[in-house]
Parts: structure tokens; sequence; C-alpha cells
């Protein structure tokens, strides 16, 4: 059995690939417009589709995961997401790049949901959550160095290379799985039945008000991180003239604290339980979700007056990741694998509809970024007041 470093090491990796995927392109869509002829616009519908891809693929593999174990459908899903991230590499037309786009997706998301389902057959939720704090550390490296690689590599190469640099990145994943993680789910503990049983499985996780509450507390978090994503462009380079070459090392700033934060998780948890944490963690969340709104709104301060409270926004997601999770899979049992499906998908969801929200109101400031912000940190913070708190 690995270690627990290195499985985070994989794990975290792992995880990365599909927002890695996401971050190292953005800098790329000019040029990628330009080669293929079309509007700007147009190539932003391959990133729309790609996180509808992770949202239906993580339900596919949970399915898959608690039907035939853990590591096969993992190395199925890291096998398509490198053969189709070299397709995109290899892409004629904006609409072969998006077919290509969701195939990468689809293949991405095996390794976001059956991540968390294997460390859910191995850990309790104290366990863990500390866990998942310590493969944050691994997987929040991706937003930090994505832009900056990504941005860079444009300086020596088409946008295609930096596909070539995911196949090879998961490539080398692939290896060191097959290599060296054995089963977690043994063939007596996994589900047998039909897609009729499988549908009233996902059924019976929204009736339970625990796992959904709390995996509605992480997706609001992904709503806040979405809406980041989407509108940072806006707030740093029009709204406030920050260039291309800058843009990574601001966006990566607040990635930094969000993985400092979570190393905290650990240290806290020994004094504290899960909840605790979780909840002043988001108070916390709201706290600078406010003050980032008071300030774009009313111009107060300026950009450096904004970026305290946007990095409080980003980095308590620090806390809020692992220990929501830990939380919703707690008390599934065998389903963890549909469990951890489904809270990925409402994640994925909830985060699409943040950042096109942010887009649909586009103007070239970071009002629509702080507006959707605040709203989608209240939303998670009133869901968690309103779960039961005895016991977590």
């Amino acid at each position: 059995m690995p270690s627990r470093v290195w499985l985070a090491v994989l794990f975290g990796s792992l995880s990365a690939l599909g927002p890695m995927s996401i971050d190292m392109y953005l800098p790329a869509f000019p040029q990628i417009a330009a080669e293929m002829g079309v509007e700007v616009g147009r190539v932003q519908l391959t990133l729309s589709f790609y996180m509808i891809g992770l949202a239906i693929g993580q339900l596919m593999y949970g399915t898959l995961a608690d039907r035939l174990g853990r590591r096969g459908p993992l190395l199925v899903g890291l096998f398509l997401f490198c053969s189709a991230s070299l397709g995109c590499g290899l892409a004629w037309s904006v609409e072969s790049l998006i077919v290509f786009r969701i195939a990468a997706a689809l293949g991405g998301s095996a390794g976001m949901v059956i991540t968390r389902a294997y460390v859910r057959d191995r850990f309790d939720a104290a366990e863990s959550a500390k866990f998942y704090s310590l493969n944050m550390l691994v997987m929040g490296l991706a937003p930090i160095f994505a832009p900056l690689v990504g941005g860079q590599l444009l300086l020596l190469a088409s946008w295609r290379a930096l596909f070539g640099l995911l196949v090879v990145t998961s490539a080398c994943c692939w290896l060191a799985l097959f290599r060296s993680l054995p089963e977690s789910l043994p063939s007596t503990k996994r589900v047998r039945h039909g897609f009729g049983k499988i549908a009233r499985t996902y059924l019976g996780l929204f009736r339970q008000r625990v796992f959904l509450g709390y995996t509605l507390c992480g997706a609001c978090m992904s709503g806040v991180m979405f809406s980041y994503v989407s509108g940072a462009p806006a707030l740093f380079m029009e709204a406030h003239g920050v260039s291309a070459q800058h843009f990574g090392f601001y966006f990566g700033a607040n990635a930094v604290g969000l993985i400092l934060v979570s190393q905290f998780n650990v240290m806290l948890l020994k004094r504290f339980t899960t909840r605790q944490v979780l909840l002043a963690a988001y108070t916390a969340n709201l706290a600078g979700a406010l003050g980032f709104v008071a300030v774009v709104l009313s111009g107060w301060g300026g950009f450096w007056a904004a970026l305290p409270f946007l990095w409080l926004c980003i980095a308590s997601g620090g806390l809020i990741y692992p220990n929501s999770t830990a939380l919703a899979l707690a008390p599934v049992g065998a389903a963890a694998g549909s469990a951890s499906a489904l809270l990925g998908m409402l994640q994925f969801a909830l985060g699409g509809v943040c950042a096109s929200l942010v887009g649909a109101f586009h103007d070239g400031t970071g009002r629509p970024l702080a507006v959707v912000m605040v709203l989608v940190s209240a939303a998670g913070w009133s869901v968690l007041k309103w779960l039961p708190g005895r016991g977590q």
C-alpha cells in the first residue's frame, strides 16, 4: 500500500489534470481564434463544453467505480484524457477542438471522482479531511503555475504545445498509477445492481440531508472559485490594466493563499471539530466577499483595497473544500463512488452557472464578479447554518 504522502502527490496530480487543462490554455484563446479564423467567443465554447463534460463524466465514473472498483475505471479515464488531449493538439477546427475537449473532460473527471472515493475507502471523516488538505497542497499548484506556464510556453511555441504538455503529464500519471496503486474496494463490497437501483441510489443521496447539505456548501465554494476564474481577466486586465504577462502572478497569488490556508487544517482539526473549522472558514469567506463587493461597487480604495478581500475569499476555500468533502462523504458508506460523483457534478454544475453569469453580465469591470461571489458565498454560509451540528 503506498504511503499517505505518495498517495497525496499522485491523487493531487490526477485531480489537478482537469482544472489545469482549463487554466493553462486560457492565455491561448486569441491565438487559437486567429489560427482557426473564428471569434474568441467561439473558442470560449470549448471551455463551456469542457465544464459540461466534467459534470457529466463525474456521474458516469461514480457509478462505474462502485460497480467495477476504483483502479480499473481510473486507468481507463486517464487513458481517455491523454488520448483526447493529443486530439486537441491536432485539432483542425474549433468544432473538432470542442469534441476533443468534451472527450478530455469525460476522461479527466475520473481522477476527480475516484480519488475521493478511494480516500473514503481508506480513511474516516477526520483522517479524510487531513488527507484532503495534504492533497490540496499538490492539487493547488495547478492554478498557480498553469497560467504562468501557459503564457510563457506561448512565447516559445504555438497553442498546440500546451496540449502536448498535458499528454506527457497525464501519461506519467497513468504509469505511476498502474505501477503503484492497489484496488481499495473489494469485490464483495461492490454494487451489483442495475441502472434502476443506481438511479434510486442517486435519489437516496439527494434525500440525505447531511450529504446534500455539505455537498452544497462545497458547491457554493466552487461557485466562488469559478466566478473568480471567469471574472479575473476583466478585473485585472480590463479594469486595472494588468498586462497578460503579469496576470498569472496576480491569479496565482490567490491560489498560493488557498494552499497555505489548507495546510493549517490538520493543526486545526486537532483542537476543533470538522464542522467548527468549516463554519469559521465560511464566515471568513462571506466576510471577504462582502468587503470585496463593497470596495468594487463603491470604488473606495481602488485595486489595492479590493485585493485583500478577494484573497480572503479564495484562501478560505483551503478549509472549506476538504472539510465539506469529508463531512459530505462520511455517512454514505458503500455508495462513496456515486456520492463522490454527485458531489463533483454539483460543484461543477453550480460553478459553471456562476461563471456563465459573470460572463453574461461582463462590462469590463469587477462588478459582475463581486456580485455573484457575494451571493453564492452567502448561500453556502446559510446552508451550513441550516445543517445539524452535533457530533461533527
